[in-house]
């Protein structure tokens, strides 16, 4: 569906453009590389993994008793207590050498291997020590308070699948299989282009109409932070030809490209004009989306090209909406869902209906309730708003705006600060 809006000939709507970018990017990052067990940590795998030996490799004691036989201590009880000979005692570590008979039980520790003979861990509590031997007031099922070899993992069952992303538990379990290399894809290279003439870079000279290049570095960030590796493609000026060139000499070192500035339709607005004259074709120009209406998307050699705004909080928007998305399909991450929390809004925001807004808010506790206050919904150039603001509110299309004590549904940017 397109909106008509004033500037731009026709807005397409967040999820049209998700599904244009579905439908049109189809590279995906087929280099390998192997790395140390850690180093694979937020990667994805580029192998199958199947457990070489059972976990745990044998039957062990799960929590500290004594090692004795199911048969020994049928009909226990307080009335009737089982009388046993402790015939020794087994740390973690070791492993006993004798078979336990019928009669007897072995001290043990938990994790410790459970001997020959036993199938059942008696806990201390459960039992009275009375010099060699103790008395046992309780019956117990077979392989009680045992873990079983093979319980956590059988041999050959697959522990780890081929494009999926590796996580602290998996590090756990190719740990425990004593696996210390695993191949896992490359991580996507993104390379961010900045335009304007009126940019220093960061350290520079600070001149009168200039201003400091903190976007590029805002997203550098955001890149790296996401899986990816940043590639800086420099500062073209406001020049069509120099950004054609500045992409056209890149593309083949990255696998995203994202500029910054220039996407709207004003006279000075050179990026997509340069994109044009590229040759890519333009998957999207113009969405119904606050802040960060100018967001674009284009594909040139089989590659993404994301055009950004230049203003903060509106490349901000479109990197989290869109070029995540992408990096998603390029890598094959799969990015965890930002944390939820319901809170009633402070006080009215009204919103442009067919626009997609997202409202920066700080969620704050009073009398055991959460609410959410508004620091801005306007001014894409204000990043401030963001860093003071502790969660987002994404008011749909569909919507005019949110009433005072509406209940709605807050995205967590950060943790909440405890009230006072």
């Amino acid at each position: 569906m397109a909106i008509t809006r004033l500037g731009f000939k026709s807005l397409i709507t967040v999820q049209d453009a998700l599904n244009k970018i579905k439908s049109s990017i189809s590279i995906r990052i087929k280099d390998i590389e192997e790395l140390n067990l850690l180093s694979s940590l937020g990667r994805v795998s580029a192998e199958e993994i199947k457990a070489t030996v059972d976990i745990p490799p044998f039957d062990r004691a799960a929590m500290d008793g004594y090692a004795a036989l199911s048969e020994d201590i049928r009909g226990a009880s307080l009335n009737n207590p089982v009388i046993l000979k402790v015939t020794g005692k087994i740390e973690v570590g070791e492993i006993s050498q004798l078979t336990l008979k019928t009669g007897e039980v072995m001290e043990i520790s938990t994790g410790a291997k459970i001997p020959e003979g036993a199938d059942v861990v008696i806990p201390y509590e459960e039992a009275k020590r009375v010099d060699g031997y103790i008395e046992v007031y309780k019956a117990l099922p077979k392989w009680k308070n045992i873990s079983r070899k093979g319980e956590d993992l059988r041999k050959g069952e697959i522990v780890l699948t081929k494009n999926q992303v590796i996580r602290a538990w998996n590090i756990g379990v190719l740990a425990s299989l004593n696996i210390t290399k695993i191949k896992v894809y490359r991580k996507p290279r993104i390379g961010i282009l900045s335009t304007g003439s009126e940019l220093i870079e960061l350290g520079g000279k600070i001149e009168p109409g200039k201003i400091i290049n903190s976007t590029k570095w805002m997203l550098a960030a955001l890149t790296i932070e996401n899986g990816g590796e940043f590639i800086d493609l420099g500062t073209a000026q406001d020049d069509i030809d120099e950004i054609e060139n500045k992409i056209k000499n890149s593309i083949e070192k990255v696998d995203i490209v994202i500029t910054i500035g220039g996407t709207s339709v004003g006279r000075k607005d050179y990026t997509i004009k340069a994109i044009k004259k590229l040759g890519a074709k333009i998957i999207f120009h113009g969405v119904s989306i606050k802040p960060g209406k100018p967001t674009g998307v284009a594909i040139y050699n089989g590659k993404p090209i994301v055009m950004l705004s230049g203003f903060p909080v509106a490349a901000l928007v479109g990197f989290e909406t869109f070029v995540k998305p992408i990096i998603e399909i390029v890598s094959g991450i799969k990015f965890m869902p930002l944390p939820k929390i319901r809170a009633k809004m402070s006080r009215r925001v009204a919103s442009t209906p067919g626009v997609r807004d997202f409202l920066r808010v700080k969620v704050i506790e009073k009398n055991g309730e959460y609410y959410a206050e508004p620091l801005k919904l306007t001014g894409s150039g204000i990043l401030s708003t963001v860093t003071k603001a502790n969660g987002i509110i994404v008011i749909p299309e569909e919507v005019e705006g949110l009433e005072e004590n509406e209940e709605v549904e807050v995205l967590l940017l950060r943790a909440l600060e405890e009230s006072n």
